[in-house]
């Protein structure tokens, strides 16, 4: 499907999330040039409040979108408020920062005409300082604009929607029509956004110009309040954007067993703990994940056995593995010896209580008899780079694989974690960036193939479908399988035990057959 084609049958989402992104924008301009242009104001009476403030909102400005967003999320939940506080906070030092040098770089010698002149201190600011001010305000404002919008698109991280999700779907799928999809109206949005500022700028004395654009944010802001009335669900389900789209996710899901649920776009770090605070009702989650015990989830049973195995495999690039083929006799050492109960054992020490990484690898390992060195992964010259995915098992897998290495052969290791999607950490190992990583069957067979489960003739069958990525992989990528490690972190639905217990749910045929009742 070329982008075109893309574009048009999803011409309604695009749209939806367009607006959205707008809306997001908007809001959090409002009320940040608001905010902004009276703290700018306020330290320019109050001059020793200045440098601190100043290096205050720069501080906002440093600290990464999604921890900010992750900090905010147990405090004000998901979707759209703790989108616009962050959006807000991003927005400050433009705006502050400009509102300040604009008045203070009035020629003091006017100052003190307006002031000869019989000017209160208001009627100064009112008609002096901030219309002279006002094209260096502005220039602030449409700095952070640009920001905001591109910002924003991180927001569909925790449920606020925007063209965020495209973006993050297709970097999970590999599918570069639906990042376009998400970028391109993304930055036409911020080119559009500076042009109408840039207009204003120009203009700012027309009364027509004020009143025409003061209409159409009224009557955008008043319209997206009375679409979104519309009666929620009682059951809202947090998903992650790969879940949504992937042929195993839950589009198939839903067609089988009818799951009229309120999805809620998220990030996989985040969907656990807006769970927890009760943010949203069911997420999907791995089978293994430590987070389950440490938030008192219940996995719901898959009883029509929607979901197919996925089984943990180490991929290798194969330049790497002819250049040292003592890697696969290494890691036979592991073979099939992480079944799904330990596997789930050793993701709660991290997630549940806190321990390192490379102790919990280390703990494993030692069960084994492999006693391997806890620093392993960080020379400065490796050998071998290993990468991973963004979630915990994830990393874990990959310290496993360093100290596993470094004990059985004479190769160094560094550790390269936490790319964030399939895609990313599969194009890093096809183009020798990283040598190895830990991957899933399932996501090998439907996300870096393409397949669909009708191309094999058993997809429930782990033994057929991982000869047919063997065979599959090394022919298309030069991309090698090592040996199976021997659990399968397959799909769930999870809920809060004591939540679903309330409402008798155990399977996911009782979610269905709940919902349908409401």
């Amino acid at each position: 499907m070329s982008f075109w084609e893309f574009l048009i049958s999803h011409w309604d989402e695009v749209v939806d999330q367009t607006t959205q992104h707008l809306k997001l924008t908007l809001i959090s301009m409002v009320i940040a040039s608001s905010i902004g242009i009276l703290i700018g104001v306020l330290i320019t009476r109050i001059e020793k409040l200045a440098s601190v403030t100043l290096g205050f909102v720069g501080i906002i400005q440093t600290i990464p979108s999604l921890a900010l967003l992750g900090f905010l999320l147990p405090i004000v939940g998901i979707g759209t408020i703790p989108a616009i506080i962050a959006l807000f906070l991003y927005a400050l030092l433009p705006i502050v920062r400009n509102t300040y040098t604009g008045i203070k770089g009035i020629e003091p010698s006017i100052k003190e005409a307006s002031i000869g002149m019989g000017m209160t201190n208001r009627q100064l600011l009112r008609y002096v300082e901030l219309p002279l001010a006002f094209p260096v305000i502005l220039a602030g404002i449409r700095t952070s604009t640009v920001i905001n919008v591109g910002v924003a698109t991180l927001c569909a991280l925790i449920a606020a929607g925007g063209l965020g999700e495209f973006i993050f779907r297709g970097i999970s799928l590999n599918n570069t029509q639906m990042i376009l999809a998400g970028a391109i109206p993304a930055s036409l949005l911020a080119i559009i956004l500076d042009g109408t500022l840039g207009l204003v700028q120009r203009f700012y004395k027309s009364k027509a110009l004020w009143a025409g654009l003061g209409g159409l944010l009224l009557f955008f802001l008043l319209f997206n309040m009375v679409g979104n009335n519309s009666k929620a669900e009682k059951l809202v389900a947090g998903f992650n954007s790969e879940f949504i789209e992937r042929a195993d996710g839950y589009v198939g899901l839903d067609s089988l067993y009818k799951l009229p649920l309120e999805i809620k776009e998220m990030e996989i770090a985040l969907m656990y703990r807006a769970l927890y605070e009760g943010n949203v009702d069911v997420i999907d989650g791995f089978s293994t994940d430590g987070r389950i015990k440490e938030f008192n989830l219940k996995s719901l049973e898959d009883d029509k056995g929607y979901f197919p195995p996925y089984h943990a495999i180490p991929l290798i690039n194969g330049n790497t593995l002819r250049q040292y083929p003592e890697l696969t006799g290494c890691f036979q050492k592991i073979k099939g010896l992480m079944n799904d109960s330990l596997m789930a054992n050793l993701n709660y020490e991290v997630d549940g209580k806190k321990r390192e990484l490379n102790k919990v690898a280390n703990q494993f390992l030692k069960s084994i008899n492999i006693y391997a060195d806890l620093n392993a992964g960080t020379t400065d010259n490796p050998d071998i780079i290993i990468g991973s995915k963004a979630f915990t098992e994830n990393f874990l897998l990959a310290h496993i694989f360093a100290q596993l290495i470094e004990n059985k052969t004479k190769l160094k290791t560094k550790l390269q974690l936490g790319f964030g999607g399939t895609k990313l950490v599969f194009d890093a190992l096809r183009f020798g960036e990283i040598d190895i990583y830990p991957e899933y069957t399932g996501t090998a067979y439907l996300v870096l193939l393409k397949k669909q489960p009708a191309d094999v003739d058993d997809f429930n069958n782990p033994e057929t479908v991982l000869y047919q990525i063997t065979t599959d992989l090394k022919e298309a990528y030069d991309i090698e399988v090592l040996p199976p490690l021997g659990f399968n972190n397959t799909f769930a639905l999870m809920m809060r035990k004591e939540h679903a217990d309330s409402l008798r749910i155990s399977t996911i045929s009782e979610l269905s057959d709940y919902l349908r009742r409401e």
